[in-house]
């Protein structure tokens, strides 16, 4: 007997927003399949540190959707046997602009909440040994970020889901054309009631012409990697430092944002210029992951540029230190983000079909709660 080619919810693209897609439908009882037109995932979704960043969300709904996502991060994280570091973060201040912004962070709902709090230099270094002491003025810590292994993660989440919630893998299939009920791919007609397609950077193999109407481009980041740190050192928390301060959204609605922008575009010009803001994690191997840069347009050099790495390294050691910071692997990543105010791209091009895409750089952080929202009415 055939197994059946009807389906209740068809996901284009198993990165973590198709998969996080597929996981909301099967939860709510429904059958699903995901086409992924390579033999595994190996966009964006696998290429990112795996942080799990709600102190980088704006109070509102997008830090409710973060933290909504990072409770589901620990219930499928335990239920599929992935690794899932609950280690915090540290943002770190070395200069007086910075600390004031820290100060004001603090005080405000937000950064007062989740168990965040300022941190002395002694407090800080007692949380993790990686920390560089000289200069350092204070620290925010935050317990609500976490670190997954995407590479880990992505590859196993559909085995997950087919063996728990009997979703159906179609990977190495192209989705050609949708007329629902009707799926035209390489592997032959399906039919499903719905879809949805998160495709990421790839705007152009379905609904072009609604992505060409979108103010959306593409992100390319470039990441490093060191070899596994000797006897098992830990570096605990994830680190940032100033340059983080001037990226994330959560803190623009601070005066003193103002005073730290200025100061970091007079001190690291060539940073800023390449989007360079550096956070450091560690995967369950012991490796350090380090990343990273942005560049942004819809065509992206293939080319890494090494004085990007070099500068994003040189910036590391201004607040860490690691037994070992030798690199073993360099890559990058290209992922989609709005250019408007917009954290998502949500559109339905036709009845039954949503497309959901433009989530930036927080697709590990956001998905998971994202997808329950999306399918809620769909």
């Amino acid at each position: 007997m055939k197994p059946s080619r009807n389906f209740d919810l068809a996901v284009v693209g198993a990165g973590i927003v198709g998969l996080a897609h597929a996981l909301a439908a099967a939860r709510r009882g429904q059958r699903v399949i995901i086409f992924e037109r390579s033999a595994q995932a190996v966009g964006a979704s696998v290429r990112n540190f795996g942080l799990l960043w709600p102190v980088g969300q704006p109070a509102g709904l997008r830090h409710d959707r973060a933290m909504r996502s990072r409770e589901i991060w620990s219930e499928v994280g335990a239920a599929a046997g992935l690794f899932l570091d609950p280690s915090g973060s540290l943002h770190l201040a070395y200069q007086a602009e910075e600390w004031a912004l820290l100060q004001e962070f603090a005080a405000s709902p937000l950064g007062s909440s989740f168990g965040r709090m300022l941190l002395t230099p002694k407090e800080t270094i007692a949380r993790s040994a990686a920390v560089e002491l000289t200069g350092l003025r204070g620290a925010l810590w935050s317990p609500t970020e976490a670190t997954v292994d995407p590479r880990e993660a992505i590859a196993a989440l559909p085995a997950w889901l087919h063996a728990t919630y009997g979703v159906t893998l179609q990977f190495g299939t192209t989705v050609r054309s949708v007329a629902l009920p009707q799926l035209q791919t390489t592997a032959g007609v399906w039919q499903a009631d719905r879809v949805v397609v998160c495709s990421g950077q790839d705007f152009e193999t379905l609904y072009p012409e609604c992505f060409q109407r979108e103010p959306i481009t593409r992100c390319k980041l470039q990441m490093l990697r060191t070899p596994p740190q000797p006897d098992q050192w830990p570096l605990g928390p994830a680190l940032c430092a100033g340059l983080t301060l001037t990226h994330y959204d959560s803190f623009k609605s601070c005066a003193s944002l103002a005073a730290v922008v200025a100061r970091a575009r007079t001190d690291y010009p060539f940073h800023m210029a390449q989007g360079i803001h550096v956070l450091l994690s560690q995967t369950a191997k012991g490796e350090l992951t380090v990343g990273d840069s942005h560049e942004y347009g819809l065509t992206l050099s293939p080319f890494d540029r090494e004085d990007i790495n070099g500068a994003i390294l040189r910036y590391l050691k201004t607040f860490a230190q690691a037994p070992d910071l030798s690199i073993a692997e360099r890559w990058h990543g290209i992922y989609p983000k709005m250019t408007d105010a917009r954290s998502e791209l949500i559109l339905k091009p036709q009845p039954g079909v949503m497309i959901v895409n433009g989530l930036g750089g927080a697709g590990m952080t956001m998905s998971f709660a994202l997808a329950e929202e999306t399918l809620r009415d769909f």
